[in-house]
């Protein structure tokens, strides 16, 4: 499905990106994570095309997305929703799923009719009710609270029908409560959706309990890779990160 080859960045003498080459199996779910500065978000930028690597290929199902546009690399199957929610502040729920759907169908004339397309409206209302987010379809996104603005980010990834979804640290700013009920609802979406879905997570009760698969990131290099409980008794890892956790912020 997703297949990183030898993926590389640097910034100056920094390697943010050293060589990283991970396969991310079709409908999988992985957790990324590792110590402040590790490469996580520029692993991410990599992918979906915020960043061009400087070596390296990403495979979607065999085809090279590397150095692609974003909106040419979202359009071949890799969604993203990012850790400061990047929604359309003034519109409403349903406006903005729709302003979504048009833009992927490249006709932006369709928003402004009184009556949109049933193809339109069908997977905005699709991507509305998998998030939980029908109920609030007439608020203001502004209106929002932080989680289902959060909510709203992913359901604007997931109505473009991606392959592979990128989630950056969905949790992040929540209370324990709200984190909990978020997880859950990443967890429910990729059990219905059959999607391969790729998170970055700073809590570790979190990753432990949901995620089958861990990589650990560290100075822009794999750490290790591996199940929950191995990770666990890592010696590297528990060095490197799982024995500062409670010290580490939210930065990536």
């Amino acid at each position: 499905m997703l297949d990183v080859q030898q993926l590389s960045k640097s910034f100056g003498g920094v390697k943010a990106a050293d060589h990283i080459s991970l396969s991310f199996a079709d409908g999988s779910l992985t957790a990324v994570i590792g110590p402040n500065g590790a490469g996580k978000s520029t692993f991410f930028n990599l992918i979906t095309g915020a960043l061009k690597p400087d070596s390296g290929r990403v495979l979607l199902n065999g085809v090279d997305m590397a150095g692609r546009s974003p909106p040419d690399i979202a359009r071949h199957g890799i969604g993203r929703a990012f850790q400061v929610a990047s929604i359309f502040p003034s519109l409403t729920v349903h406006e903005t799923m729709l302003a979504a759907v048009c833009a992927d169908q490249r006709r932006a004339s369709v928003l402004h009719r009184r009556f949109p397309l049933a193809e339109t409206r069908d997977r905005a209302e699709h991507a509305m009710e998998m998030l939980g987010l029908a109920g609030k379809r007439d608020r203001t996104s502004a209106t929002l609270s932080h989680g289902d603005q959060k909510l709203l980010d992913i359901a604007l990834a997931l109505v473009l029908d991606p392959k592979v979804l990128l989630l950056d640290e969905p949790t992040a700013g929540m209370g324990t409560e709200e984190r909990w009920r978020m997880i859950d609802k990443v967890h429910e979406l990729w059990e219905q959706q059959k999607i391969t879905v790729v998170f970055i997570e700073h809590d570790m009760d979190i990753v432990f309990k949901i995620a089958p698969s861990i990589v650990v990131l560290c100075y822009g290099r794999i750490l290790a890779t591996g199940t929950p409980d191995a990770i666990r008794r890592n010696a590297a890892v528990i060095e490197a990160y799982l024995g500062t956790e409670h010290h580490a912020g939210q930065a990536t």
